[in-house]
């Protein structure tokens, strides 16, 4: 066998990270409970980042460390801008958190740990997953009619989205839970592809529907996952909105997990958005965009 198709030990070591964390949650572990989430979703990380490699023979914690690592830092930032949403929820007695963190770490410093060790999983656990179903289910490409958008139609989006992104925050309303998910694609999808930068508008315009459907699909499998293994932990978050709120699949309201998939575009989104603060060659938008190798989810990793 040709040593880059190998499983590397990596990947073992995160199927036995989840293993032993199944484990020892199960007997009634109190400490892994109360750090499952990060342990559960660093093994998972680890396992799929594994195999992606035996797949392709090239991954992000194998071929691409300091992307990963940016990624994990954008992944931070990306939830705590999410944790605004629920902010003025916090110093309005009248209003309910539209989720809620339970039995969380009494020492603040840990609990921070804890809280940035878990953020930092969640754009590379989607990411992973939608860079292995884009080289596996989807990878071939099929014929699709293209979806051009002009600017002056990239132009409404990015105002919708801006006020999509605002709204939530100047008033506050449990009824705007959908928007946040939403709003920053078409805030910032738009923008990407209007500076040049990969994206799913630039993707549309070609026909190219593989990196959509990979994303949507990670997000899909993720989400079940983060609401299986949340379940089980110790500290945990559930929710409370007005959509069928009581009618749940774990903790999770069941109309809540058409949110993943979108969620997941919308990260991606966030992330190339700032992996193009950076700098770096620019192109032209739609007919001669080309891809940056280093971006994940990027044609030319393929």
């Amino acid at each position: 066998m040709n040593v880059r198709t190998k499983f590397p030990a990596h990947g073992y070591a995160g199927l036995s990270i989840i293993t032993l964390a199944e484990v020892l949650l199960f007997s009634g572990d109190s400490l892994i409970g109360r750090w499952f989430t990060p342990i559960i979703w660093t093994g998972f990380i680890l396992f799929i980042d594994a195999l992606l490699y035996k797949h392709r023979g090239s991954s992000p914690l194998v071929s691409n460390r300091r992307e990963f690592l940016f990624v994990a830092i954008v992944s931070v930032g990306g939830w705590w801008l999410f944790e605004l949403y629920n902010a003025p929820r916090f110093w309005r007695s009248d209003l309910e958190l539209w989720w809620h963190y339970h039995n969380l770490e009494p020492n603040l410093f840990l609990r921070r740990v804890g809280y940035d060790w878990a953020f930092a999983t969640i754009f590379p656990a989607l990411f992973l997953a939608a860079e292995l179903f884009r080289a596996t289910l989807f990878k071939h490409r099929s014929n699709f009619r293209p979806i051009k958008f002009s600017k002056p139609t990239l132009y409404v989006l990015i105002f919708v989205g801006a006020t999509g992104a605002i709204l939530p925050l100047v008033v506050v309303s449990k009824w705007f839970v959908p928007i946040v998910w939403l709003s920053w694609i078409a805030l910032l999808d738009p923008i990407n592809a209007l500076r040049g930068s990969p994206s799913i508008t630039i993707d549309l315009a070609r026909g190219d529907y593989r990196r959509l459907a990979s994303l949507l699909a990670s997000g899909a499998a993720c989400g079940v996952l983060w609401e299986f293994w949340n379940y089980w932990a110790i500290t945990k978050w559930t929710y409370t909105v007005p959509y069928l709120g009581d009618v749940k699949i774990f903790e999770m309201p069941v109309l809540g997990y058409f949110g993943f998939p979108p969620f997941t575009v919308e990260c991606w989104a966030v992330y190339v958005f700032c992996r193009s603060l950076l700098g770096g060659k620019k192109t032209q938008m739609v007919d001669d965009a080309q891809e940056d190798a280093s971006i994940w989810m990027s044609d030319s990793n393929y």
